[in-house]
């Protein structure tokens, strides 16, 4: 499994809240995500998974790669975004199948989204 590049990524400070206070939104299947275009010219995730929602560091980290994995197949579909995934609180009770289910639906709305604008 390839790992997820740095330039992929986001871990300034500056960029997750830049896309809090602008970004399009989509929910359900115990996930939020927030989109909102970028300047550097290829799509970038950002994770914000709550211990309040997963208390276990393992079931964080397992649910991270979820996402992570599913990001990467979908990556050159995305426009030049920026990408936050937020846990909700009905993410414990959701089985790996329902989130890979409810990414997808996720990204074909992102997707969607960003071929309008």
């Amino acid at each position: 499994m390839a790992r997820l590049s740095r330039a992929m990524r986001m871990n300034n400070p500056r960029d997750f809240s830049r896309v809090f206070r602008q970004a399009k939104r989509t929910s359900g299947g115990g996930l939020t995500i927030l989109t909102v275009e970028n300047s550097v010219g290829h799509p970038r995730l950002g994770l914000a998974i709550a211990k309040k929602h997963l208390k276990l560091a393992s079931r964080r980290n397992r649910l991270k790669r979820i996402i992570r994995e599913s990001f990467r197949q979908h990556q050159s579909a995305f426009a030049n975004i920026d990408i936050v995934v937020l846990s909700r609180a009905d993410i414990a009770q959701r089985q790996t199948l329902q989130i890979r289910a409810a990414l997808e639906r996720h990204w074909e709305t992102v997707i969607a989204q960003w071929k309008k604008s």
